[in-house]
């Protein structure tokens, strides 16, 4: 590699980069090792798993995007900084490679130990937590990590994009319509346009249009098993109720599997700001939150598998058995299903042409760079439609908020109501539906009709973000759970009213969260009366753990 003459070492952004204190080195010096680093010795590898936590003590490490190829020197660190980001927490592979940059020595610390420091020192984990943090946020904005090369009309590129922004992976996206090089490229190497998109990682190709469960095995996320696992506490769903639940049950020795078909952080995740959460008067991205939940449930023993796909559920033996898209089973004592909702689609004529492309569900950084500087409309009236249109609004052209009622307040929180008629660049139109979609290959306007007055009207927009309610995702349950009308799963006296048998409190009366099926429990969004609100979530995923205790005795 070559190296410029003059290397700096990196400010300090944000907290991202601080140098430990000599109490903390003593601290990590008694449980690791001290080796000698010569310049070019490449101290972790980019699409390697991090065996190890390092500590500069002398001399300089470069972070490298792109090692080997085209050799981008992201960060330079000095005496007292340690390297790594978020993977070495979550064992992911890394998205960069740590090079040696100036003689000098280094600490090596087992990840192991580090983990259990971490857990163990509040002031040392927080240092760690909020560095790792931040630096994945930098390198997703960087573009750092693995490509996918595919064209924006396709729906399998917008797949593998989508799964790897909700999962917070860094990556960059390479069009096909736009980077003619990369296109011949891909001829040479004797790719079609049907085995698009592809993955690149490490300047090597590896994935010809993956699923998204071989994306996550190339990058190190916990796959489920492949043989028969048998747990305590099976959790079906990874939003904040799931995630709270994993932490309370695996901290409290039950053995704790959690299981998500996308990604850690349900619905919520996808929220650019969760402003009314207790305790984060800044507010917190769902993104941030889930990860956060996830590191403090991983921390506990909880085993958490990403993407899996629960499919099937019946009861054997006194166990219930719950099957996955990929075949396997898993065997658990007690369930928790935590599936939550899916948004509700439009019903438009051709919605489904622009699905993937256009019109979206989730409003992320994913979805805002892929509609940056253009014009958008958000259709819905609730709180997630308001903190959609305000995120958005700071970053594309216009937003124009669709509200089929008469009024803000209706369906959403006052202070969002406010925040977003003050704001001026949010167009709000109260008492209009979108009754057709215009455009050939991607969105190019909405037809909106006003319900009071019937006059119809055309407003520009290159994309569609649609937040009309939720239906909740309990299909794959068949009729093995008691159900309303509306497929909200029942529970204590509701479920005991469907006419099926439940375990009995002290009190004579169902476990409150128990549905119709003895050992198997709901909670968060999923369960019919539930509220719906993170901190709630929170609440029932814990209270659901002491239910399973009490039915366990």
């Amino acid at each position: 590699m070559r190296w410029p003459d003059e290397l700096t070492e990196s400010p300090d952004l944000q907290g991202a980069y601080p140098r430990l204190s000599d109490t903390q080195m003593r601290t990590l010096a008694a449980h690791g090792e001290r080796r000698p680093a010569h310049r070019d010795d490449v101290l972790f590898a980019e699409g390697d798993p991090c065996a190890a936590f390092f500590v500069v003590l002398s001399g300089k490490v470069a972070t490298v995007k792109g090692y080997g190829v085209d050799d981008q020197v992201i960060r330079v660190h000095g005496a007292g900084r340690f390297l790594g980001e978020l993977n070495v927490l979550t064992g992911q592979a890394s998205f960069v490679t740590g090079v040696v940059a100036e003689d000098g020595e280094v600490l090596d610390v087992p990840v192991d130990e580090l983990r259990r420091l971490v857990a163990d020192d509040e002031i040392l984990g927080d240092l760690v937590m909020r560095a790792y943090l931040i630096r994945r946020s930098m390198l997703i904005g960087l573009g750092a990590g693995f490509r996918i090369v595919g064209s924006r009309y396709s729906q399998d590129c917008r797949r593998l994009r989508e799964f790897a922004a909700r999962n917070r992976l860094p990556h960059r996206w390479i069009d096909l319509e736009q980077d003619a090089e990369v296109e011949r490229f891909l001829s040479r190497m004797g790719i079609t346009p049907a085995e698009t998109p592809v993955v690149i990682w490490r300047g090597e190709l590896v994935l010809r249009n993956p699923t998204n469960a071989e994306l996550a095995r190339a990058i190190g996320l916990p796959a489920p098993s492949a043989r028969e696992t048998v747990c305590d506490l099976l959790i079906v769903g990874a939003g904040p109720a799931g995630l709270a639940a994993a932490v309370y049950g695996a901290s409290e020795g039950l053995a704790t599997v959690v299981l998500d078909s996308v990604a850690l952080g349900g619905q919520a995740g996808t929220s650019s700001r969760i402003e009314n959460y207790l305790g984060f008067p800044a507010g917190i991205s769902g993104g941030e939150l889930a990860e956060r939940a996830m590191i403090q449930a991983r921390k506990f023993g909880a085993e958490l598998s990403v993407p899996a796909e629960a499919c099937a559920l019946r009861e054997h033996e006194g166990y219930h058995l719950v099957t996955l898209k990929e075949g396997t089973t898993v065997h658990a004592r007690t369930l928790l299903i935590v599936t939550g909702v899916r948004y509700r689609r439009l019903d438009v004529p051709d919605l489904e042409r622009f699905e993937g492309i256009s019109v979206h569900y989730a409003a992320t950084e994913f979805e805002a760079q892929m509609c940056s500087r253009d014009p958008v409309v958000v259709v819905g009236g609730g709180n997630s439609a308001g903190q959609a249109a305000l995120f958005l609004a700071r970053q594309v052209a216009s937003v124009r908020l669709l509200v089929r009622d008469g009024e803000l307040t209706r369906n959403m929180s006052r202070y969002l109501a406010v925040e977003i008629e003050q704001h001026p660049g949010i167009q709000v139109m109260l008492n209009t539906q979108v009754r057709r979609l215009a455009g050939r290959e991607t969105l190019e306007a909405v037809v909106v009709e006003n319900n009071v007055t019937g006059e119809q009207s055309t407003v520009e927009a290159r994309a569609m973000f649609v937040f009309i309610g939720a239906e909740p995702y309990t299909r794959w349950l068949a009729d093995e759970i008691a159900l309303d009308s509306q497929g909200y799963i029942l529970t204590g006296l509701d479920a005991a009213r469907s006419g099926r048998k439940g375990v009995l409190d002290s009190t004579g009366r169902p476990f409150p969260l128990e549905t119709s099926r003895a050992g198997v429990f709901a909670a968060g969004d999923v369960r019919h009366g539930s509220i719906k609100r993170v901190a709630s979530a929170v609440g029932e995923g814990a209270m659901a753990v002491r239910l399973v205790h009490e039915h366990l005795r």
